[in-house]
C-alpha cells in the first residue's frame, strides 16, 4: 500500500497528543510513526514524551533532526504523493507539525492531525504552502 493511502485510512482518528492509534487517537507525529508502521513494521527508535510546544523555549529542532535520521529528504517544490512535510507554523517557532501529501490533481492535498479536528485531508494551499521548511520522502523498502 502507498503512503498517501494509508495515511487517508486514518482520517477520522480524533486528535490525541502522543498518541499513535488508528481510529482511537493520533497527533500528526502519531499518524507518521502508524503510516511508518503499516510500510516497515517496527518503528525506527523510541519516540521519547514530548510536550505540546514541541521544546519552542528551548529552540530545539528535535522532530526534524528525527525526520532527517529516518526520511530522505527531498526538494519542497517537488512534491509527490506520499511525501511527508514538516511544517513551522510561526516564524519564530520550531518546525513542529507534520503532513502526507495526498494527491496533486487537481490540487495538492496532505494528510495531518491537528488539535480539534483529528485527522484530515486539507488542500495544500498557500498559506500551508508557506510554511513547510523540509520535506521527505519513506525510504526505499529493502
Amino acid at each position: 500500500m502507498r503512503p498517501e493511502d494509508i495515511a487517508r485510512s486514518w482520517i477520522g482518528t480524533p486528535y490525541v497528543h502522543q498518541a499513535s492509534c488508528r481510529g482511537a487517537g493520533a497527533d500528526c507525529l502519531g499518524l507518521l510513526r502508524g503510516v511508518w508502521r503499516e510500510l516497515f513494521g517496527a518503528e525506527p527508535e523510541p519516540v521519547p514524551p514530548y510536550s505540546a510546544d514541541w521544546s519552542e523555549p528551548q529552540r530545539d529542532e528535535g522532530l526534524w533532526a528525527a525526520a532527517r535520521r529516518h526520511l530522505v529528504e527531498k526538494p519542497a517544490l517537488r512534491l509527490a504523493p506520499g511525501d511527508v512535510l514538516l511544517f513551522r507554523m510561526r516564524a519564530e517557532s520550531v518546525a513542529k507539525h507534520l503532513g502526507i501529501v495526498g494527491t496533486g490533481d487537481p490540487a495538492p492535498t496532505f494528510v495531518h492531525s491537528y488539535s480539534g479536528h483529528g485527522v484530515v485531508e486539507s488542500t495544500l494551499s498557500a498559506p500551508w504552502r508557506r510554511r513547510i521548511v523540509a520535506a521527505f520522502q519513506f525510504p526505499v523498502r529493502g
